[in-house]
């Protein structure tokens, strides 16, 4: 069965004069920020904002801890810095996570941006490397992930700091 194409302010298939409530249905769309659909429960998102710092965390002591041994023998100096930097990176992660959303969308993407590049660049000096070459690094990382955080407040926050989408 063949149907006609819509015209605009003519009468669509159930009676009703497109401007009527398809008008309103478009309008009410176009005035509420879009949202990705929320695939998680509350318990789920919990468990993450604090999950998933404590396995980065690990991840980085592992990390830091082999940079810093070099391919010799583990030590019990060697587990124990591994574990220090672990739960050095986790607080430091939560309180990041916890309060940077509070900020200005600047500021905001410089400590996040801050907190990757400092990271980087401390892994890097645990290789032995000379220390000018694990800022430099730290700094490049730094400004790479601030124009891509800045970029992302920057086109989904209005001046006030309030999501648009």
């Amino acid at each position: 069965m063949a149907q006609a194409a819509p015209t605009p302010g003519g009468i669509t298939s159930g009676g009703m004069r497109s401007g009527g409530m398809m008008g309103r249905i478009r309008a009410n769309r176009a005035a509420r920020p879009t949202r990705t659909p929320d695939l998680f429960d509350d318990r789920v998102h919990a468990v993450g904002r604090y999950g998933i710092p404590v396995v980065l965390g690990l991840v980085y002591g592992l990390w830091a801890a082999a940079n810093r041994r070099g391919g010799g023998e583990i030590t019990g100096w060697n587990i124990l810095f591994g574990f220090v930097t672990a739960i050095a990176f986790i607080v430091l992660c939560i309180a990041v996570a916890t309060f940077a959303p509070l900020l200005k969308r600047e500021l905001h993407s410089l400590v996040k941006s801050g907190f990757a590049g400092a990271a980087v660049g401390f892994l890097y000096s645990q290789t032995g490397e000379s220390i000018y070459r694990s800022v430099a690094l730290g700094v490049v990382v730094t400004a790479g992930i601030f124009l891509v955080f800045f970029y992302r407040y920057y086109t989904r926050e209005d001046g006030a700091g309030n999501r648009i989408r």
